[in-house]
């Protein structure tokens, strides 16, 4: 018995150092992008910089705030953050229950076309041709329109609301309720785990997204924080070799490129770190969907 406890112990080492390792190597990344965001970018250049700021300073913050351009970005991207994700999330919910139910007409077509677009697709030319054909070409609504169904959450939904009781609906039918007012007073209430779930994705996608505006979108007024980050990330890959990057992106010779994209990056990290704590509880859960059979 005590040879036993003793290899429990090694075990439960092994793993808390692994895990120490994985944690350290997952949110150094993080930590060393705040870092620079917060040095001096002519003093980053030089290296060394590794745990906290050599040389702490606000510029590149105020560098990034007073830049309008970065401001509309990071407006643009809550924006579809927000539209974005009520629209997934409110429609992906009702069609998934409506496709949960067994008295849906023509129920197995529906699912069969669902299952088949989420496996193939007609390709980028002629989604470009679709696109352009209803207008959202050069628009807000190209990034929000196009992503209000998540077919592989619409198939996680069906299971989801196919597991809710059928008394709870027929109950509330007896009492005269329609099934517009059965979805909103019975099932999504009772649904939170599967909502927050699917809310935390769409956010973080939405969020995240940045080829729709490298494809669809010419105007510069709607290109997103992301999509900014990555012009200019090239454009200084671009230059690097052949031009001081330092003199052309800098306030007062103090800013650089390179600190200026740590700012933005660390700026976009702030909305999804402020959003996951609150929805974590319903997120582990909603995970569990459809994975413990009864």
């Amino acid at each position: 018995m005590k040879g036993k406890i003793n290899e429990d112990k090694v075990v439960n080492v092994i793993v808390y150092i692994l895990l120490a390792f994985i944690g350290i190597v997952t949110l150094y990344p993080f930590y060393y992008t705040i870092i620079c965001s917060f040095n001096d970018g002519l003093d980053l250049m030089k290296g060394g910089v590794y745990l906290w700021p050599r040389k702490f300073t606000l510029s590149n913050y105020e560098l990034f705030i007073g830049d309008e351009g970065w401001r509309h970005a990071f407006f643009i991207s809550v924006a579809r953050t927000v539209v974005g994700t009520v629209l997934c999330t409110g429609f992906t919910s009702m069609f998934s229950y409506a496709l949960s139910r067994n008295n849906l007409m023509f129920k197995k077509g529906y699912r069969f076309l669902v299952i088949f677009t989420m496996y193939f697709s007609g390709g980028l030319i002629p989604y470009y041709v679709l696109l352009s054909s209803l207008g959202l070409m050069n628009t807000f609504f190209v990034y929000v329109v196009n992503g209000m169904v998540n077919t592989f959450f619409v198939m996680t939904g069906i299971n989801f609301f196919a597991s809710i009781p059928e008394s709870m609906i027929e109950a509330a039918k007896i009492d005269g309720a329609r099934e517009i007012k059965v979805l909103t007073k019975i099932v999504l209430p009772v649904s939170k785990p599967f909502l927050a779930t699917l809310a935390l994705f769409a956010a973080v996608g939405q969020w995240n997204s940045w080829l729709d505006s490298a494809y669809y979108v010419r105007d510069a007024s709607l290109q997103t924080l992301s999509f900014k980050m990555m012009t200019t990330i090239n454009q200084t890959l671009a230059t690097a070799a052949n031009a001081d990057v330092a003199g052309q992106m800098s306030q007062a010779n103090t800013a650089t490129s390179f600190t200026v994209q740590a700012t933005a990056m660390a700026v976009s990290m702030i909305p999804i770190m402020c959003v996951y704590p609150f929805l974590q509880k319903y997120f582990v859960q909603g995970m569990m969907i459809g994975a413990v059979k009864e």
